[in-house]
């Protein structure tokens, strides 16, 4: 069964940036969709981005212009870059791979915090 591990989470000011990662332990191309979610305290989790076989993206309204998803096969490897990150943006962040959004792995997730 595949697992997938997040790395590259850290403490950054509002402006920065990270890069965060997502390694799997078999083909990321198995699966048709892989995604980034994001948990802030006291909230639900919601969608960020996902990556299907053909390359095609999606964010979402919050993160568009700013966040960019993607993946490099040969590393089984999916990533999410992260630009002019505002204090909102602070939350857990979790890499998520399966036939769909509904029926998928999770990674244990890494925090992202961004200060004022």
């Amino acid at each position: 069964q595949v697992q997938l591990v997040e790395s590259g989470g850290g403490l950054v000011q509002a402006g920065g940036s990270l890069r965060l990662s997502c390694a799997a332990s078999g083909s990321i191309f198995s699966f048709p969709y892989m995604g980034w979610h994001r948990q802030a305290p006291g909230k639900s989790r919601e969608l960020v981005a996902i990556i299907v076989r053909s390359g095609s993206t999606n964010y979402a309204d919050s993160v568009k212009g700013r966040f960019t998803i993607s993946r490099d096969n040969a590393k089984n490897t999916v990533y999410l870059q992260m630009s002019s990150l505002k204090p909102e943006d602070t939350g857990v962040y979790y890499c998520n791979a399966g036939p769909s959004a509904a029926q998928s792995t999770w990674g244990q997730g890494t925090q992202v915090t961004v200060s004022s």
